[in-house]
């Protein structure tokens, strides 16, 4: 600040020293010379015309007071007054020339200073928002009044919401299902963490969740609400229960046919051996049992081998057509028995697949078309191509399917009637393998259905190239 007051200084002695010339001129030159002139009217215009030269110079070097000086602190002002609205972009004008310099300097590493800390706090946010918003469990934050104060897309997506819909409204307002409401009302009045699995009805289906609240705590201690983390489980739960039921219908599968074969075999032991026609026809029984034990084992085998990681078909350009009439030719005698006729409409199609295991997918279909079909109705099969796909429907006039018991469908040992799968020698494992065969070729699988009126059971696969 020395040279800026020495400066400022120096400029107001020189505005002082005009104005001291001034008055010398006035007394030591002017006044003589009026005494000799003796003229009033020359005396006066002479004084007015210094005055005004004496006017012009002082205003000359007042201007440049006001350049030096004063403009540069009106211009620190200005860019301050920038800095307070949140323009952290705003620059001071620098000069080394100016007394104001050093504050001008102080005033662009303060904006500098605010611009580098605004950027870095503007990149933890995005950082934050991302990470909340692609997370994969849903969060949403309740403030102390009980109003939504952020929430993810994930959350949102969970209960067909919009942020625009729930943030600032209270919770209790949200359309969500009343099992989350209350474990939301738990937390927030209890003020303690909580954990809990919540099922709740989403259209025909029942989804589970897992949630976790906890109490948000700021510094000094202070509440400032809650917040929640939520994790769809449904596909865990669905898993979990199905294996259950695998082990549980194994379990009865196999335990099925061995009672048969053991208590057969223990009667025959007792005796029974010695009438031939009552030996003939438990040993038939027990064939048949075993044979059914043996195909169980060989599906459960064949089950296992295509759903284990990295299973592939050996795809070649195969003829789907052919692919057909031999599944029909195998299944031939079945359609006799119950008097069925097959109907097929078949184009020439070429796709990408392996024959043998076509084989299976169509002989699969055709023989649960004809295992959920009474007798001396028909079974239609199609052939046609859809841009890049080759479409096989495979339709029944059968019992038909509940639309809530598609779902379940391919899964293993579902059957929609048990006690007709059974009798017919079924396993309940045909419709799981096809599904995975199908989807191992790339392809996929949809059923439609009408209760009472029959099933059309569509695969589309990739075609040849």
């Amino acid at each position: 600040m020395m040279p800026f007051r020495r400066r400022l200084l120096g400029t107001l002695l020189l505005w002082l020293g005009t104005l001291l010339v001034s008055l010398y001129i006035v007394v030591v030159q002017i006044l003589p010379l009026q005494q000799e002139m003796g003229s009033d009217a020359e005396f006066w215009l002479i004084l007015a015309l210094v005055f005004i030269a004496a006017f012009v110079f002082a205003a000359v070097i007042g201007y440049r007071i006001i350049k030096i000086h004063i403009a540069p602190i009106e211009n620190i002002t200005e860019t301050a007054m920038e800095l307070v609205k949140g323009n952290y972009r705003a620059r001071a004008y620098e000069d080394s020339d100016i007394g104001s310099a050093p504050l001008s300097s102080t005033i662009n590493v303060l904006a500098r200073n605010l611009q580098e800390i605004t950027a870095v706090r503007e990149m933890e946010q995005e950082r934050l928002k991302t990470l909340i918003e692609t997370m994969g469990s849903g969060l949403v934050m309740v403030d102390r009044q009980g109003k939504i104060s952020l929430s993810n897309k994930y959350f949102q997506n969970e209960f067909g919401l919009n942020a625009d819909d729930i943030i600032g409204k209270f919770y209790g307002e949200l359309p969500i299902p009343e099992t989350f409401t209350g474990f939301i009302e738990k937390v927030f009045m209890t003020e303690t963490p909580a954990r809990e699995q919540l099922e709740y009805q989403s259209g025909i289906n029942n989804r589970v969740i897992e949630v976790y609240g906890a109490p948000v705590i700021g510094s000094h201690e202070q509440w400032l609400g809650i917040v929640i983390v939520l994790h769809d489980i449904t596909e865990l739960k669905r898993l979990e229960q199905i294996r259950k039921d695998f082990v549980a219908n194994v379990s009865h599968e196999l335990r099925t046919p061995v009672t048969s074969i053991k208590g057969f075999s223990e009667t025959l032991i007792d005796g029974a051996y010695k009438e031939e026609a009552t030996l003939l026809s438990f040993l038939e029984i027990i064939q048949t049992e075993t044979n059914r034990l043996e195909t169980l084992i060989e599906e459960l085998l064949e089950l296992s081998r295509v759903e284990q990681s990295g299973f592939e078909v050996d795809a070649q350009p195969t003829d789907m057509k052919a692919v057909i009439e031999y599944a029909f030719e195998m299944v031939h005698s079945r359609f006799e028995e119950k008097n069925m006729k097959c109907e097929t409409f078949l184009d020439e199609v070429y796709v990408s697949g392996d024959a043998n295991r076509l084989v299976q997918i169509m002989m699969n279909l055709l023989v649960n078309a004809i295992t959920y079909s009474a007798a001396e109705k028909t079974v239609t099969v199609r052939l046609s191509r859809k841009g890049s796909q080759a479409v096989v429907e495979v339709e029944d006039e059968g019992i038909g399917i509940e639309a809530s018991e598609i779902s379940r469908l391919f899964e293993r040992f579902y059957r929609v009637d048990k006690d007709r799968s059974r009798n017919s020698g079924g396993t309940g494992l045909g419709l799981s393998i096809v599904k995975h065969l199908v989807e191992a070729h790339h392809g996929k699988i949809e059923v439609r259905s009408i209760p009472g009126r029959g099933s059309v059971f569509t695969i589309y696969l990739p075609l040849a190239d």
